[in-house]
């Protein structure tokens, strides 16, 4: 009688294979990670998760002052205050995708050296829990928008159905992003560093406190659309604010670049995956 095997041991892991098979197996262990995550970052804190809140007000609160009635940038005929929410919503999500990612080795060697499971496990479960942030800051977005709403100053366009489609490229972005610098800072350490300096400048490389179309030179404002962070931001004002500049051409290229970040992103993750113990 033929025997069935129902796990296979292999001594070569190839750097290009995601294996999500074997990552859906442990999604028990993903939302254990996920309610540990949520629970452990406010568990010592007064406010608790009323910071998921308070966090995109206050700083859309400084942008609004510094930016908007200081600097006056141009919105775009959008509400001050609405407009950079809409831009710091979205963008606390990615920030926050990114640099929590990046400390994927460093922070989880000791667990790593003791027991297996799927390494991208920690990263994924690590997104969904910025995920869950983002679905309650979006929430405060949609009342204040809807407030508008009602009062005529901004209008809603089809453009808002392809939010599910612009989270998930963030989502993608970051994790690539963030798993790449998690598994550089195995042997650089100094670049963990330089991520909070890094995300903080690509912020101001991305239209969350200016308008694209108020860039009068066209070639910067090309090189701004072409960072995959902005089209995201301008199609999100575009569906909830009525305002924004939108281009399918730009999109395209952004969710090209996603994709190829995050291939990489997982490539040299599986590669320094090997023999990071004896590096970290």
């Amino acid at each position: 009688m033929k025997e069935k095997y129902t796990a296979f041991i292999t001594s070569e892991k190839r750097i290009f294979r995601i294996n999500a098979g074997e990552v859906w197996k442990y999604r028990d262990l993903i939302s254990l990670f996920v309610a540990r995550n949520l629970k452990t970052r406010y568990k010592q804190t007064i406010l608790g998760p009323l910071w998921f809140i308070i966090q995109p007000l206050l700083t859309t609160f400084i942008f609004t002052v510094v930016f908007g009635y200081i600097a006056n940038l141009s919105t775009g005929g959008a509400p001050k205050f609405l407009f950079y929410l809409a831009g710091n919503v979205p963008w606390l999500f990615f920030s926050a995708c990114v640099t929590q990612t990046s400390s994927t080795f460093l922070n989880n060697a000791r667990m790593f050296g003791k027991v297996y499971f799927p390494r991208l496990v920690v990263p994924v479960s690590t997104v969904i829990t910025c995920g869950v942030n983002f679905l309650i800051q979006f929430g405060l977005f949609l009342i204040i928008d809807v407030i508008f709403l009602v009062n005529g100053a901004v209008a809603i366009t089809w453009y808002a159905a392809l939010l599910p489609v612009l989270v998930l490229e963030l989502g993608i972005l970051g994790m690539g992003v963030g798993i790449t610098v998690s598994a550089l800072t195995v042997k650089y350490r100094d670049l963990q560093v330089l991520v909070s300096f890094g995300v903080q400048l690509w912020m101001y490389l991305s239209p969350v406190v200016y308008s694209v179309s108020s860039i009068q030179n066209e070639t910067l404002r090309t090189l701004v659309m072409i960072n995959p962070v902005s089209p995201i931001i301008e199609i999100m004002r575009a569906g909830w604010l009525g305002a924004g500049a939108t281009s399918w051409l730009f999109f395209g290229i952004s969710w090209a670049i996603t994709l190829l970040i995050a291939f990489f992103g997982i490539a040299i993750f599986n590669r320094v995956e090997k023999n990071f113990m004896d590096n970290i």
